[in-house]
């Protein structure tokens, strides 16, 4: 029974409710439980309090997110807690409270700068590790929603809850991938992929159970870690795509990462650009600035004839699904440089530099791009069905109380 089932329901006071296809009105496309994969059944039958805690960096999360939740708020009460990119994502269609974010800060050249990042989220990472007054307030707005496990997608606030309350907690996510998976990194990462590893099982602990959704494969470290595929949002996995002569850009933190090489390489490409992602808006030359719109963009998305874009595992999955070839522009970020190598590794596209995108290097990967989008059909991996099991699985499983044992690093820096 949807929560929704009495005219009083929290859900249709929203002025875009899930749980009707009347929303739809709204120029938002909703699930519908007409789709096999979003009406699976949950055969244990025991309803829980879920809360789903999202990072709320960029908006990759928020969209995997997204595409389970109707899964689970078919069966369950969810509640989302999601940083600031995810919240205003998510606040308008699911029952959401916005918790603080522990993200990258930029340089004046567009770069992540890590001393401003070090300097801005000192104060919230002593503050977590202390369990100090932000975090207390955090976990009181957990506390109120009594959660009968916890779902978390790469955000430690919920974890850190989680493992003070004694609440079971489901890790589901990409950057786990790190953690949890033998991963092929691009060269001369080995190292600091293995850092960021470490640093995220110190700040994420040893979840009850660990699922890692990628576009790549790649082998778990452990047999409680399961790997699925690309979640696709059901407008992505609806979308009929076609290959027009429209390059699309998308950056996920444009207002930094947009600049005059990058403006000056799309106009002399030879195609209409349009640009998402930044906050210009209306058109200049052949560049077309769009504002944030889901169903606009993948519109855009699907007629494109090549995608240019900062290496997020779930735009790459969605582009890759849709079969359009990619050219990543990673972050200063290992796991955004992972991913890029694995788009080179597959076939499906190439990577350049984000801060410096020459136009021949433009200009060779869409001389290239059909030969990419041509090997796209052997590398689409859905993994929302089997994600959805897993998930339902696990929910039944630790509703019994099967729990497992933390990892000694989790114990030492008390984040199990």
């Amino acid at each position: 029974m949807p929560p929704c089932a009495g005219p009083s329901c929290w859900w249709n006071s929203k002025p875009r409710c899930p749980w009707h296809k009347t929303g739809q009105t709204t120029g938002v496309i909703f699930p519908s439980f007409d789709d096999p994969i979003l009406a699976k059944p949950y055969e244990s039958g025991v309803v829980m309090r879920i809360a789903y805690a999202v990072m709320g960096y960029g908006r990759g999360h928020a969209m995997r997110t997204a595409a389970v939740l109707p899964a689970l708020e078919r069966h369950h009460r969810v509640r989302v807690f999601a940083g600031r990119d995810a919240h205003e994502m998510l606040c308008h269609d699911h029952d959401s409270v916005e918790i603080p974010v522990i993200g990258y800060q930029y340089g004046p050249h567009g770069r992540i700068c890590a001393r401003r990042t070090l300097r801005h989220n000192a104060p919230k990472v002593a503050d977590l590790l202390m369990a100090g007054p932000r975090t207390r307030a955090v976990w009181r707005q957990m506390e109120q929603f009594a959660p009968d496990i916890v779902i978390s997608d790469s955000e430690t606030y919920s974890h850190r809850f989680a493992r003070h309350h004694g609440i079971a907690r489901i890790g589901f996510d990409h950057v786990g991938i790190m953690a949890f998976c033998h991963c092929n990194f691009a060269p001369g990462d080995a190292l600091a992929g293995r850092r960021d590893g470490l640093g995220y099982r110190a700040f994420m602990g040893d979840p009850d159970r660990v699922i890692v959704s990628s576009f790549y494969p790649a082998t778990p470290r452990h047999e409680r870690i399961r790997t699925v595929g690309a979640i696709l949002r059901e407008p992505v996995r609806q979308a009929r795509p076609s290959r027009g002569d429209t390059v699309l850009v998308y950056l996920n933190k444009g207002a930094h990462q947009y600049n005059a090489a990058m403006e000056a390489a799309l106009r002399a490409c030879g195609a209409p650009v349009i640009i998402y992602g930044t906050p210009e808006r209306g058109q200049r030359a052949n560049l077309h600035f769009k504002a944030p719109s889901q169903n606009g963009f993948i519109a855009d998305l699907a007629a494109a004839g090549a995608v240019v874009c900062t290496a997020g595992n779930q735009l790459l999955s969605e582009a890759i699904h849709l079969g359009k070839p990619v050219l990543a522009l990673p972050e200063d970020a290992v796991e955004q440089r992972l991913n890029a190598e694995a788009v080179r590794r597959m076939g499906v596209g190439t990577a350049a530099s984000l801060h410096r995108l020459m136009p021949g290097v433009l200009r060779s990967f869409l001389e290239h791009a059909d030969g990419y989008a041509e090997a796209t059909h052997a590398h689409r991996r859905d993994g929302l069905s089997e994600a959805i099991d897993l998930l339902h699985g696990d929910i039944a499983a630790l509703s019994r109380g099967t729990r497992n044992s933390p990892g000694p690093l989790a114990w030492l820096t008390g984040a199990y």
